[in-house]
């Protein structure tokens, strides 16, 4: 899922496109897609985009009369910009966006599409669809502190609950809990004011690390690749593969449809932690260590 980095491009590079210009005509091939119907879809069409910014992981397409397109790409959406008029793409395409000079197509290369559009009207209406995180960048230690600990879950789940945290996905909450050095089952509310301090200035280096990375991959073009698995990630999409740091294998977590990556030496003092699938299986024949687990491997 486009996070807070890859989102904040796209809005970039959408300013960039599509600031000012008049949005022609809306061709929807899902209608799965579109989830509001009053007001209808139409009603944005001839109009200028009068700007273009970021709620959370959805982009906001601003417009007269108080109208707004609101667009979460989910997992596996994805926005391309062609030439005018260019057709949708086989089974993933969902939309196109007609301007006068480019046609901004929406894919999402997954079996069940989850990517959604609504048209709303009014501050309030656009409001309702923000989760209520806390932007980390430029929060005060006091706001971030209390976002930490308003509920009491583990460091992963905190990070990326949108009502606690805006942006924060998947992906870089990996990244961020190993550059805090801190385990991903540690609770939010246990940790001393030092662990606070590291995650929350890994949070905000992360974060601008890869948005600053992936402006200049873009520069003045359009973000095609955009990918939740990229190869100058710490642990992230990275298991079995050395940790930059330390150069023990990255570790993971399956659950649901995600997976936690995390480095047994940097974040857990050496501790194995459980997979909740294979644990289940061998039960008290689970490893607790990257030594036992080499041993379990006959390495």
């Amino acid at each position: 899922m486009p996070e807070l980095p890859d989102v904040t491009v796209y809005v970039e590079r959408l300013v960039a496109h599509v600031g000012g210009r008049v949005l022609r005509k809306v061709r929807l091939k899902s209608p799965f897609l579109l989830r509001s119907v009053d007001p209808p879809l139409s009603a944005v069409e001839g109009r200028a985009v009068r700007e273009v910014q970021r709620l959370g992981k959805r982009i906001v397409f601003g417009f007269d009369d108080g109208l707004f397109l609101v667009l979460h790409l989910m997992i596996a959406g994805r926005l391309r910009w062609r030439k005018p008029g260019a057709g949708l793409p086989g089974k993933i395409g969902l939309a196109a966006f007609d301007f006068d000079d480019g046609t901004l197509v929406l894919t999402e290369a997954a079996s069940r599409k989850k990517a959604s559009l609504h048209v709303v009207r009014g501050e309030d209406a656009l409001a309702a669809h923000g989760r209520g995180g806390l932007e980390v960048l430029g929060a005060s230690d006091a706001e971030f502190a209390a976002a930490l600990t308003r509920e009491r879950h583990t460091l992963k789940r905190t990070l990326t609950d949108p009502r606690l945290f805006s942006g924060i996905g998947n992906a870089y909450s990996d990244e961020i809990l190993h550059r805090a050095k801190l385990s991903p089952f540690k609770l939010s509310t246990q940790l001393d004011d030092d662990e606070r301090a590291r995650l929350r200035s890994a949070c905000e280096t992360v974060l601008v690390e890869f948005t600053e990375r992936l402006r200049a991959e873009v520069g003045d073009g359009f973000p095609d690749k955009v990918t939740a698995f990229r190869p100058d990630m710490a642990v992230h999409g990275r298991y079995g593969e050395p940790c930059p740091a330390c150069g023990a294998p990255v570790q993971r977590i399956l659950y649901a449809e995600n997976e936690c990556n995390y480095c047994v030496t940097c974040q857990t003092g050496g501790k194995l932690l459980a997979d909740r699938v294979l644990s289940r299986l061998m039960k008290d024949d689970w490893p607790r260590t990257l030594e036992e687990l080499e041993e379990l491997r006959g390495g």
